[in-house]
């Protein structure tokens, strides 16, 4: 399958102020996602979709790009065997019946990983 990238997230400390503006600069639609996120449709038909997020604690600002991987766990112990770091997870996504997990590659890049649906 590879590993393509599937999904970004844009972190915030406010969800509302934060999507108006991706809104307003770029014209994606978002909606609520839970009680602190937002799913974005950029309104194109290319490219990946993604969510804005406000965690409540930090990080609060950060940019995300999401690999997709067939099996989370092998890939968790493969990115630390390569040198990287495990920072969350794998943990899974409630009512998605999915699971992420982020990591740091070794020069300092935060990234995430996510199982298929």
């Amino acid at each position: 399958m590879g590993a393509p990238v599937v999904h970004f997230e844009i972190g915030c400390r406010e969800k509302d102020e934060t999507a108006s503006f991706y809104e307003q600069a770029f014209g994606w639609a978002t909606e609520e996602y839970g009680p602190s996120g937002k799913l974005i449709d950029t309104q194109a038909d290319r490219g990946v979709h993604g969510h804005i997020t406000a965690l409540g604690h930090e990080p609060h600002n950060y940019v995300l790009v999401y690999i997709e991987v067939d099996d989370i766990d092998a890939s968790a112990a493969a990115v630390s065997e390569a040198g990287g770091e495990i920072l969350i997870g794998p943990l899974e996504i409630p009512g998605q019946g999915r699971r992420f997990a982020w990591f740091k590659d070794p020069a300092g890049n935060t990234l995430g990983m996510i199982s298929p649906n």
